[in-house]
């Protein structure tokens, strides 16, 4: 989830302090927030970066401490803003995410130019020279997300930012190579891909977040993104994140408990590589029975650790697991709530 907390894209204690609640509460798995390979691959003026050494040492003493004071291990995410850059945080837009900036716009670059929404810029469309010089930011952010210590890389490929926007027709209007059939509006994503794959360890994961589906017609489907997961486990990808839409305002998605797990399920058995399920899991049970049933790999819950950083702790509680690692200087919490749990299913209602 994006925090939108940076300066000039250097994060800092908050993000420390935000991540490191997240590893002590017990999660497996951490993902940075999309993370800026270049200045104007921002979305608002508040997003993480990863183009500097300042950054890199920046990164460094978060990652450490998530080593240090947990088991969980740390992903790396990078991502560039494409059509949707420059923009207002959030609670400074009344909640819009295409409110352009006031003052101190960078320039917008998309596969086309198609504007966001109403009140964003209209993109420039990309040249050869511009894809290669993106292309050698993340390859630059991903040197230091080794240097960093990340123990995996996720290359976002969803939700309408730039690589999504190549990918999907209705962002997508290139007459060149780029542009037209699945293939061609897949060729600079996957080659930006092989050229990260060329210098992230082999040994550690690498994957990509895509959107399964835009919710509209004439948009990317299921059935191509069962092929845009082939294509990316050919260029040598590990795991498949999926989520679905945020392409296109005109989108028209069916929401409900679980939503996008039917996604990640006909990924994981059509395409036969390991996924990540996301979108409305909130409850133990949920991911329990997702992954028991062999219909995602892994579960990612994002927003229900932003109203509780210790979900993972507290879900452990609550079903008697024992092998979650509590942090030492919270062993009289994990007594007391072990026993209170414990009570509860002996005897159910209040305790």
């Amino acid at each position: 989830m994006a925090m939108y907390s940076a300066r000039d894209g250097r994060v800092d204690e908050f993000h420390l302090v935000h991540f490191g609640a997240r590893a002590i509460g017990g999660a497996g798995l951490l993902f940075t927030e999309m993370t800026c390979p270049s200045p104007d691959a921002r979305i608002t003026p508040g997003c993480a970066g990863l183009w500097n050494d300042g950054h890199t040492e920046a990164w460094r003493p978060i990652v450490d401490f998530v080593h240090a004071h947990s088991d969980a291990k740390f992903a790396l995410q990078l991502g560039h803003s494409g059509r949707k850059g420059s923009t207002k945080e959030p609670w400074l837009a009344g909640g819009r995410d295409d409110a352009a900036l006031d003052a101190d716009n960078w320039r917008v670059l998309a596969p086309s130019a198609l504007a966001w929404g109403p009140q964003s810029q209209t993109p420039v469309e990309m040249t050869r020279a511009d894809m290669d010089r993106i292309a050698e930011d993340f390859v630059a952010a991903t040197r230091r997300g080794v240097d960093d210590g990340f123990d995996a890389l996720e290359l976002h490929c969803a939700h309408g930012y730039l690589l999504s926007s190549f990918i999907a027709p209705v962002t997508n209007r290139r007459r060149d190579e780029y542009g037209g059939t699945l293939a061609k509006r897949l060729r600079y994503p996957i080659e930006l891909f092989e050229a990260m794959r060329a210098v992230w360890p082999r040994e550690k994961p690498f994957g990509v977040r895509v959107s399964a589906t835009d919710w509209v017609d004439g948009g990317v489907s299921i059935e191509d993104s069962v092929e845009i997961a082939r294509a990316f486990k050919a260029g040598g990808a590990d795991f498949i994140d999926v989520s679905s839409g945020q392409v296109t305002p005109d989108q028209e998605p069916v929401y409900g408990r679980m939503f996008q797990v039917p996604f990640a399920e006909r990924i994981r058995l059509e395409v036969g590589m390991a996924t990540l399920a996301v979108g409305n899991i909130y409850e133990p049970d949920h991911v329990n029975s997702i992954v028991a049933a062999g219909r995602a790999d892994l579960c990612l819950l994002a927003r229900p650790h932003l109203w509780d950083p210790f979900w993972t702790l507290r879900a452990a509680a609550q079903l008697g697991y024992t092998g979650v690692r509590w942090p030492v200087q919270y062993d009289a919490g994990r007594r007391q709530i072990v026993t209170l749990m414990e009570r509860a299913r002996q005897a159910p209602g209040p305790i």
